[in-house]
């Protein structure tokens, strides 16, 4: 069938840097008006011949997808969280793409706020940013997204009325914060042009978006804004961040007049964010080279001299401090501790502390952030492989604690399930945490291994509830998260020994664990897969480089494997943010290292395994020209008669398509391609 894939026409394009010539022959399929009709076409074929290649294997995807969606109960309830006098929710049918916003009030009387499967009648695309109700409830802010490109028009609807007063405010990134009187919203706005978001602007309800109040604008490329409402909710907090320094402003809600004041001036390699309290603030820092971050203590007058400040939690090798909330007599930490997360709770007079206490193997817990300052519990939520998704809340005092909602799976037994965490030795000998996954049963040795990874940006890939994988786990599967280096799920050192001049431990580590899983008799080594999006899209490009013959099978979804060409064009969505992740092209240090690993410039002829490349047209992290050009040339360049598909979504975003039975099905896609390479 591989003789009867698309070919797209060849144009020579010369890339040069530092005197380094790099051909790329399909370059010409980058279109950032996605309107070209030769490229729409190439795309089209493309979907065509993925299409056939399903339409000749057995249908697994439908009976996958009836499987799914025969574990939706028939009307599903997000946990209520009160606001004052109401309790707000949402609900979605087994039948329905998207939930319907509700409110209850004291007596339960139910609202209906917003039907989402409404707004999204003839939309190809439809997403909503969640809404942000005003302080007094009479009014519910929310975005749309129309394109999958994650730029939002917010709109205000007034409640009592139940209409639409103000809307056509574009290119925001949905975060919104509402004045303490009800008559502004503060929102963040995009660069049309690198999609960083890069101004704060405060707008009266029923105004035009034209007499906005441009409140900040950062005019720093590589930082990014976030807006929040502070903790005791007297300030408006903008946080200004990149990956190795960030800065916090306050504007005093209180104050008609106010403008933002800087809490403490960013500085290169100094991470820090601060919880407002009643009489003080805490701040975790990572200054003094405290890489795993300390908690600080100052006074609400912000003195701007850090070493004034008093610190309260120390830094720790063996503790990563990555998020603070506080109440009025104790403060919760979220932890790393070997790789774990942790839950601490701190008592703020003597600084005593107590963990949260878990006992599955590998797992997922937050803190939610549900509960006023004042409230004598706290919320945290909760998963593990085996475990769908829980909230709890538990007394400050006596630590007692109650289940207060559970994400309902029908047909689904956690007893049948295994969940396991290893640690695998890797060629430089440290040793990387591996979560596992399988049905009770199985012959682990002879059994098909799926392993998954990400790998960047210090995000960490917990062992979580994945219902999407079960279908896998039922056939005999076993899925393992590969925790590599890149994540900072062993704390931030771990992120610094996989970015930058450092990256190709990531890639190394994914290998080397799943060759350490299959010595262990996890898995047949004849039937090893693996899977990654994005960054970890990245990962799997690397991997199939450096071992074509280690898997039988790859997903790559929305994968970013043009990374050189792209990170030399600051024209491209994101990329200037990204220079301290992988570096900056212009560089030549930098230059060359990123040409070691980048996917597109290191195909060669090799016996590859079978590829499902997944993008969408109007992705905005990941641009689609990139799998659109990785895919042909990976073809050319393998030796093998293993298929390589490219699906790419002409509408949505890099999520996919928006809409749950639409996800359902495009999970149920991965799927069946997997299953039927084991056909084979």
């Amino acid at each position: 069938m591989s003789n009867n894939a698309p070919k797209p026409k060849k144009i020579r394009k010369e890339l040069i840097s530092h005197n380094d010539i790099r051909v790329d022959e399909y370059y010409w399929l980058r279109d950032d008006t996605r309107s070209n009709k030769e490229v729409i076409s190439y795309l089209e074929e493309e979907n065509t011949y993925s299409e056939k290649w399903f339409a000749e294997k057995k249908d697994y995807k439908t009976e996958i997808y009836e499987e799914m969606v025969n574990k939706i109960p028939d009307k599903e309830i997000s946990m209520k969280v009160k606001k004052d006098q109401f309790y707000y929710f949402s609900e979605i049918n087994s039948n329905e793409q998207y939930s319907k916003y509700f409110r209850e009030n004291a007596e339960s009387k139910k609202e209906l706020l917003l039907d989402v499967n409404e707004l999204s009648e003839d939309r190809d695309y439809f997403s909503i940013s969640g809404i942000s109700p005003s302080p007094d409830h009479s009014l519910i802010a929310y975005g749309e997204d129309l394109s999958g490109r994650r730029e939002f028009n917010l709109k205000i609807k007034d409640l009592t009325k139940n209409k639409i007063i103000d809307q056509n405010i574009f290119n925001s990134s949905g975060s919104v914060v509402w004045s303490t009187d009800n008559q502004f919203i503060f929102y963040t706005k995009k660069d049309p042009k690198t999609l960083i978001t890069n101004k704060v602007f405060k707008h009266k309800i029923g105004e035009s978006q034209e007499k906005d109040l441009l409140i900040y604008e950062e005019k720093d490329p590589e930082f990014n804004l976030g807006i929040s409402k502070s903790r005791m909710k007297r300030y408006l907090s903008i946080s200004v961040s990149k990956t190795e320094s960030s800065e916090t402003w306050f504007l005093d809600l209180r104050n008609q007049e106010a403008k933002p004041i800087c809490f403490l001036k960013r500085k290169e390699n100094h991470l820090y964010g601060v919880t407002e309290n009643e009489d003080c603030f805490y701040v975790i820092s990572n200054s003094d080279n405290c890489k795993n971050f300390k908690v600080l203590k100052t006074n609400l007058n912000i003195p701007s001299d850090l070493s004034k400040w008093e610190t309260i939690i120390e830094h720790s090798e063996k503790s990563y401090i990555e998020g603070l909330d506080s109440f009025e007599k104790y403060f919760y930490l979220e932890t790393r501790e070997d790789g774990l997360p942790k839950i601490k709770k701190v008592k703020k007079d003597d600084l005593s502390i107590e963990y949260i206490k878990f006992d599955d193997p590998a797992y997922s817990t937050y803190l939610t952030g549900i509960g006023e300052y004042l409230s004598e519990e706290v919320y945290y939520g909760y998963s593990s492989p085996n475990c769908q998704s829980t909230v709890f809340k538990e007394n400050h005092k006596n630590g007692k604690r109650e289940k207060v909602w559970m994400q309902e799976v029908k047909n689904f037994n956690p007893s049948l399930y295994t969940s396991k965490r290893l640690k695998i030795k890797v060629r430089d000998d440290t040793e990387v945490p591996v979560s596992l996954v399988y049905k009770e049963g199985i012959d682990l040795k002879d059994s098909p291994l799926l392993m998954y990874g990400y790998g960047s940006y210090g995000a960490i890939i917990d062992a979580s509830f994945k219902s999407s994988i079960l279908p896998l786990l039922d056939r005999g599967f076993i899925f393992a998260i590969a925790h590599i280096r890149g994540g900072s799920e062993m704390g931030r050192q771990w992120y610094e020994d996989g970015k930058m001049l450092k990256k190709m431990n990531t890639f190394y580590d994914f290998i080397d664990s799943t060759k350490g899983l299959i010595k262990q008799n996890y898995g047949n080594e004849g039937k090893i897969f693996a899977m990654g999006g994005s960054a970890g899209g990245l990962l799997m490009g690397v991997i199939i480089n450096l071992e074509p013959e280690l898997y039988r099978g790859i997903i790559s979804a929305v994968p970013f494997v043009d990374v050189l060409t792209t990170m030399s064009d600051e024209s491209i969505p994101l990329t200037t943010f990204e220079y301290k992740e992988w570096g900056n092209p212009a560089n030549k240090k930098e230059y060359d290292y990123m040409k070691k690993y980048s996917p597109y410039d290191n195909l060669k002829p090799s016996n590859y395994p079978s590829v499902l490349v997944t993008s969408s047209l109007h992705d905005s992290q990941v641009q689609y020209f990139e799998p659109a050009k990785y895919v042909p040339k990976l073809r050319e360049n393998s030796t093998s008669e293993n298929p390589i598909l490219l699906k790419m979504n002409l509408v949505g975003g890099h999520s996919g398509k928006s809409g749950r039975l639409n996800s359902i099905e495009e999970s149920s896609l991965d799927d069946a391609f997997l299953l039927n390479l084991l056909d084979e």
